[in-house]
């Protein structure tokens, strides 16, 4: 617990940056986590990479964003997205962290928004509309 508090301190902090600069990263994944020193007791530093994909907000650049096992509902389902896209896959590497193994693993964006409805339920009316 100690390290993936670590983990996630750093994480909210590069987060808040990009939200401070108006950037959304839109690829949040473990794989876009640098460790710098994996050998510490706390974890070590860590750092948000490859922001290839990121835009600005009310900027965005592309429909197909995210990975697989990150994606926000808001993009399976296809409608604008802010920065709670990055606080999404945030809440899913915690998770991943923690159990060891992905909390949302679908192989189709149906199967993945089914995932995510047994756990938050169905979305509001107004976002399916």
């Amino acid at each position: 617990m100690k390290v993936i508090w670590n983990y996630a301190i750093q994480m909210i902090e590069a987060l808040k940056f990009m939200r401070q600069e108006n950037v959304i990263h839109c690829d949040l994944k473990p794989e876009n986590i640098l460790l710098y020193d994996k050998e510490a007791t706390d974890g070590g530093k860590i750092s948000v990479i490859d922001l290839g994909s990121s835009c600005f907000i009310n900027e965005w650049l592309y429909t197909y964003i995210q990975s697989w096992f990150y994606w926000a509902p808001e993009i399976i389902l296809g409608i604008p997205y802010t920065p709670a896209i990055d606080m999404w896959s945030f809440g899913c590497i915690l998770i991943e962290l923690f159990v060891g193994f992905p909390i949302f693993p679908g192989e189709s964006e149906k199967e993945q928004l089914a995932y995510q409805m047994q756990y938050r339920g169905v979305p509001p009316i107004d976002v399916l509309e």
